[in-house]
């Protein structure tokens, strides 16, 4: 009954005019940035973060969720549409998608994508709602041993999960930690690594850090290393489902949904896993005509579930957010950073010191899954119109946005300079395939993970053993070990496996 109390609470906070209306505009330009190819929501948020600055922090929130989960409805349009996925989660769904618009069926492949949407959207919500607290509860109850050893496991899920290869993530995270260093001990308050730039006492601005990394990087990487890109288009039919249509999504939504929401609620990171699964879920139960559409005509089977499952682990990614501070993507390792801009710290204290900021932002899912259905589904040639923008002109904006931004917060060109360092620091992680999520996690939780462990050590006299004295911090040691070293022992054995039969084969 006290969450129903709460929830209400925040839907009162969440309907206000003001607050409505920042749901909105961020929905609205969720879809349009999933509908640009190659401009995800990670980009969008590090790039409005300096302009809402001076925004309330609840209607900041709300805004920059709704960017979130209304770019993972836009990614399905140019999925279907074009072919090209605007978010790494829209991939499975041009598999199938961009052939049923071939087949003259992209209105239904459009209907079917935005309806699981809404549906798994709203089932995520509803778990977010009633496990979060309790997640929180017991996370609040943690001292700092076990604070530490959680931040520990969000370093190594975040860095071995997000990119294809364990080094270059760890790479990344201590580029991380190793600028969350700059500026003055927490402690001693001795300067550290500033270089005598005075600036740097404060330490480096996240906000800098997440706008360089996402926003310039992005668009230096197209100016320097993309050409120009000749994109066919599939023509539109009418967004509407057939009966036979119907009875075959429903089934396909459930499915998506009660597979994609662990992933989000675990944090593994990426909605890549989800979608595949459903995929192949759904290819491998259809049966008769409906299974020779698949990688033919399109099956729509095979938009339905991975859209599903993809909304539905988008949404449930804000549970280890909220409750434990861990971002599963580098969009959510950016809604952290806003939030630390704010002088919040997401965790287990998030419900109980921000109580009506995570209550109005769980109101605001709700709300924005049903804005997004009556955005999507009617204005779906608008959206497709976002297309015909040159891509000179669009890379243009998004780079005079960002240095007007960042200028904005302190009028310094000493930022300018540093900003342009990082986006080129940004170009060549892309270049070389180093992901760009763990250099964020690294700058936020780095000063907080010190200073846990710092107290951890004090707790334990001096002793390092207290992390392995604690129950609670002994099994997330072995559970940052398992993270570690499971993935490559699975694949050491599937090689093995895979040589053996080649040999038999021989």
């Amino acid at each position: 009954m006290e969450i129903f109390d709460a929830l209400m609470a925040g839907f009162a906070t969440a309907a206000t005019p003001a607050n409505l209306l920042w749901a909105l505009v961020g929905c609205a330009l969720g879809t349009a940035v999933g509908v640009l190819p190659g401009i995800g929501p990670a980009v969008a948020v590090a790039m409005l973060l300096p302009i809402t600055a001076k925004v309330e922090v609840t209607a900041s929130m709300i805004f920059f969720a709704g960017i979130y989960y209304g770019a993972m409805y836009g990614g399905s349009t140019t999925s279907i549409l074009l072919n090209t996925p605007g978010e790494t989660a829209s991939m499975v769904t041009a598999m199938e998608g961009n052939k049923m618009a071939k087949s003259g069926r992209a209105g239904a492949a459009l209907a079917t994508s935005a309806i699981g949407s809404f549906v798994a959207g709203t089932v995520a919500t509803v778990v977010v709602t009633l496990f979060a607290p309790y997640v929180a509860d017991f996370a609040v109850k943690l001292g700092p041993p076990e604070y530490f050893m959680l931040m520990v496991l969000a370093f190594t899920t975040v860095s071995a999960v997000l990119g294809k290869s364990t080094v270059r993530g760890m790479t990344a995270l201590f580029v991380g930690l190793a600028a969350g260093c700059i500026g003055m001990d927490q402690i001693s308050g001795a300067a550290r690594y500033t270089g005598g730039k005075s600036e740097l006492l404060d330490g480096i601005d996240i906000v800098l850090v997440a706008v360089g990394l996402f926003a310039v990087a992005e668009v230096l990487y197209a100016a320097m290393y993309e050409g120009r890109v000749v994109e066919s288009r599939n023509t539109m039919s009418r967004v509407h489902m057939t009966r036979r249509d119907w009875k075959r999504s429903i089934p396909a939504w459930l499915r998506g949904t009660l597979i994609g929401t662990p992933f989000g609620c675990i944090p593994a990171g990426g909605t890549e896993i989800p979608t595949f699964l459903s995929y192949a879920t759904e290819k491998k139960l259809a049966k008769g005509g409906d299974k020779a559409e698949f990688g033919t005509a399109g099956a729509i089977e095979g938009v339905a579930g991975p859209e599903a499952a993809n909304n539905a682990t988008v949404t449930a990614a804000m549970i280890p957010l909220l409750t434990l501070g861990i971002p599963t993507s580098n969009t959510t390792a950016v809604l952290l950073g806003a939030f630390q801009n704010y002088g919040i710290n997401p965790g287990p204290q998030l419900f109980t010191t921000s109580a009506t900021l995570v209550w109005a932002l769980i109101a605001s899912l709700y709300i924005g899954n049903v804005m997004l259905l009556v955005l999507n589904l009617p204005m779906v040639g608008l959206w497709v119109k976002l297309l015909k923008i040159p891509k000179p002109q669009l890379y243009a904006g998004i780079l005079i946005f960002a240095t007007v931004g960042a200028y904005g917060m302190r009028q310094s060109t000493f930022d300018l300079f540093l900003l342009y360092g990082i986006g080129m620091l940004g170009v060549l992680m892309r270049r070389f395939d180093f992901p760009t999520a763990p250099v964020v996690v690294g700058m936020i939780l780095g000063p907080l993970a010190e200073a846990q462990m710092r107290n951890a050590v004090s707790i334990g006299e001096g002793s390092w053993l207290i992390f392995v004295q604690r129950p609670m911090s002994l099994t997330l040691l072995i559970i940052v070990l398992a993270v570690l070293v499971l993935p490559r022992l699975f694949k050491h054995l599937a090689q093995r496996k895979l040589a053996r039969l080649r040999q038999l084969d021989d």
